[in-house]
């Protein structure tokens, strides 16, 4: 017989088993009741349109107060509620950070991502490493002088990878309400997507290395990363296109339910096999996600179209909620060792690197671009250099002596939370002021060049257009030229204006869709389209029923007073 041990020997004992079970019910439930307040707060920002407080660090702010309740009554401890408090890295790695990444490829703007992928792929790697190797470097150097904490070859480095993981929420957030250039916009979520990529192969690859062999190990370790970096990619497509293919060949369109539970099995394959033979987990759900939304997405049915789009995007929210509220909690719910010297001094390098990362870089990019990336853009790319959850899941998960790797989660965490707070929270006022002082100029060379030109003419007409600034006594008009495109609403598929089709386009147009996409019959385009239909009048009729019920409930009531 199995023997159920219990926390006592006296009377109505309760198994450890059946006590363990409870209080992870009770952490769950908790978690949710956090989950259902950020909703809320996050269903009011949007309804006010309030734009200055970003859905992502309101979220912060919450698990911020959450974790401080929880630190005032910590000697309670109510059912073990302390310990849900802590983000758990394996956790986060296998469960909410899958999701995150396969929303951002599956539903990203495959037009505008591959018309600026030399330059995104450019930031992404390369900036990465300059970043890295800016804070790794800085910092040994700094700690063998005896300037900051001191930190060995490996830790140095391991740490400048992780904390070169760029999470701009917040930033895109604000970019998507106030209608900046698609190129800007593509530019920042395109390299926050593969930067988190490339910054976990990195750390992963720089901490298998020993100290004696770090500095003698880089092209090994460089090696190493884009062969793993590759791989991945290659696993997450060939999955991608072997679920095309069954999609194409099976009628699963008959079946909803048999078709969408294919697409997420197919959808979390990848990462899982990544992950089980040391490669990059999230470059294969990455790479996944887009080859998957380019071709197998059309062999769906509509209903199914719409229920995966949707369905990943709500887990996607869902991880991120609960990421940032673990954030504001963490403050409290970690044994923290600050040192301030080491916490200044690494600001100030991921800042630096952050600069020489897009300075830099971008010189090389608009040799190559048509549609040049302009100052005010290279210094917003800069401003939303926003550290987040991934850099400190990393920091949780990095092998390292516990009083290093307390110093350097605490380092983390306070890095995060101030990118977050302070950069994060004044995105907003700080676009605000680049685009005015861009209209501006635009406005003064304008004049400028129309004296030079028209001086003989003073009475011809200049011709201006007229900006809408907010928050100055109303409507103010600058010259500017017509060209100018910074700060205009563009259509998304204006981001390289007059390029011809590239040859991977015209090859992928005329063998890889015709392979890998099915062709609907009209006949079967007309039952997707009545189906929808028929769901729709069905929604419309329960509503007027349920309407109908309640007018008639209160008609009785009226009658009956």
């Amino acid at each position: 017989k199995a023997v159920v041990s219990t926390q006592s020997t006296g009377e109505g004992a309760v198994p450890s088993g059946q006590q363990e079970e409870s209080q992870n019910s009770f952490r769950i439930f908790f978690i949710l009741c956090v989950l259902l307040v950020a909703i809320l707060m996050v269903f009011l920002l949007i309804k006010f349109n309030f734009h200055y407080l970003p859905e992502s660090i309101a979220i912060v702010l919450l698990g911020f107060i959450v974790g401080g309740l929880f630190e005032i009554f910590k000697h309670y401890n109510i059912r073990g509620i302390k310990q849900s408090e802590m983000l758990n890295p394996t956790i986060f790695f296998l469960i909410m950070l899958p999701p995150i990444i396969f929303e951002s490829g599956y539903n990203l703007h495959k037009g505008n991502f591959f018309a600026n992928i030399g330059s995104i792929i450019l930031f992404a790697v390369f900036g990465t490493a300059i970043s890295a190797f800016t804070v790794g470097g800085g910092l040994w150097v700094l700690g063998q002088a005896k300037i900051s904490y001191p930190l060995s070859a490996k830790e140095s480095f391991g740490f400048g990878a992780l904390i070169s993981a760029v999470d701009p929420v917040a930033t895109l957030a604000i970019f998507s309400a106030i209608d900046v250039q698609p190129t800007l916009y593509m530019l920042v979520f395109g390299e926050s997507v593969l930067n988190d990529a490339v910054s976990i192969v990195m750390t992963d690859t720089i901490i298998h290395f020993n100290d004696t062999e770090a500095g003698s190990a880089i092209g090994s370790a460089f090696g190493e990363f884009f062969l793993s970096f590759s791989i991945s990619g290659v696993i997450g497509a060939v999955f991608a296109l072997a679920l095309a293919l069954l999609l194409k060949h099976l009628a699963l369109t008959k079946t909803p339910s048999l078709e969408f539970c294919t697409v997420c099995l197919f959808a979390y394959a990848p990462y899982f096999l990544a992950e089980g033979l040391h490669l990059s987990g999230i470059m294969a759900i990455l790479s996944s996600g887009i080859v998957m939304s380019h071709y197998a997405h059309y062999n769906l049915s509509f209903m199914t179209q719409v229920t995966v789009q949707q369905v990943f995007r709500t887990f996607s929210f869902l991880a991120e909620s609960c990421v940032f509220a673990y954030l504001g909690m963490a403050t409290f719910s970690f044994t923290h060792s600050f040192h301030p010297a080491l916490i200044v001094w690494s600001i100030l390098l991921c800042l630096l690197g952050r600069g020489l990362n897009i300075g830099l870089l971008t010189l090389l990019a608009n040799r190559f671009r048509q549609t040049k990336i302009t100052p005010q853009q290279q210094f917003i790319m800069w401003f939303s250099g926003l550290r987040g959850a991934i850099a400190f899941a990393l920091a949780l998960h990095l092998p390292f002596a516990e009083d290093v790797k307390q110093v350097i989660v605490s380092t983390t965490l306070v890095i995060v939370l101030f990118t977050i707070l302070v950069m994060g929270g004044s995105t907003m006022p700080v676009i605000k002021l680049v685009t005015w002082w861009s209209d501006r100029q635009t406005g003064r060379m304008r004049l400028e060049s129309e004296d030079r030109h028209h001086l003989a003419d003073q009475d011809s007409e200049v011709d201006f257009v007229t900006v809408h600034t907010e928050g100055q006594g109303g409507d103010t008009e600058y010259m500017l030229s017509k060209t100018v495109e910074f700060g205009r609403n563009l259509n998304v598929e204006e981001v390289e204006p007059g390029a011809a089709p590239s040859k991977w386009s015209q090859i992928d147009e005329k063998y890889l869709v015709p392979f890998f996409r099915k062709k609907f019959t009209q006949q079967e385009i007309r039952m997707a389209c009545n189906e929808m239909q028929d769901l729709t009048t069905k929604w419309h009729t329960d509503v007027e029923t349920g309407s109908q019920m309640l007018d008639d409930e209160e008609d009785n009531d009226e009658h009956s007073l």
